[in-house]
């Protein structure tokens, strides 16, 4: 088939993250005092950057916590054990090879930091399958704002009519729609859909892939 553009988010879509994401947490919070939160409600935290993660994880705090040494805790926190838990979703090393191998272009596009992504991928041995990473912390605003996916439609050649936006979260889907390429939301990952109804569904990463390959 045609060369597609396909754009995969990150956390709840090609990797489960969630317990190391819930460990930076609440080390960040036992520095501050308090204690510890359980996974899924870090998880519902989760999305839409970190900044907006470490607010919401200190919402209980008794006295004022200065954002910025929040949001630099956590992140070191988070390093720390970046990959002590997480794991690849069941399909992902094998479908994301299939693609490449078929001769799409795949592009990473996440709300978290580039370094922390590239590290991920790099644990996975992923990495060199994307021809495009871009991160939270590239200097383009977050998903769902569409001008990341502009940026990666520019870096690896493409139309948006051949572009899809693979995850797990209504930013995910909201962004490729304001973008107006294609958009697969997965139901296996860590957020919810939202408002605008995904183009297509997927409950395992082998659906996402069977499209694209002969």
């Amino acid at each position: 088939m045609k060369r597609q553009i396909l754009i995969f988010d990150l956390d709840g879509t090609l990797i489960d993250s969630r317990q190391d994401l819930a460990t930076g947490i609440n080390l960040m919070r036992r520095h501050y005092g308090l204690d510890p939160l359980p996974v899924e409600t870090v998880v519902g935290f989760v999305g839409e950057g970190i900044r907006n993660l470490v607010e919401r994880s200190l919402a209980d705090a008794p006295l004022k916590v200065d954002l910025d040494e929040a949001v630099r805790l956590d992140s070191e926190f988070y390093r720390q054990h970046i990959h002590d838990a997480t794991t690849l979703y069941p399909g992902v090393r094998e479908g994301l090879a299939r693609l490449a191998a078929a001769g799409h272009a795949l592009a990473l596009l996440s709300n978290k930091s580039e370094a922390a992504s590239r590290e991920i991928l790099r644990h996975f041995k992923i990495e060199t399958l994307f021809a495009n990473i871009i991160g939270g912390d590239s200097g383009l605003p977050l998903k769902p704002n569409p001008e990341a996916i502009f940026a990666i439609l520019r870096a690896v050649g493409g139309e948006r009519a051949d572009a899809w936006m693979v995850g797990d979260n209504h930013t995910d889907i909201v962004a490729a729609h304001r973008a107006g390429i294609h958009n697969i939301f997965v139901t296996y990952g860590m957020g919810t859909p939202g408002p605008v109804k995904p183009e297509v569904t997927a409950a395992g990463f082998a659906e996402v892939v069977r499209p694209f390959v002969n």
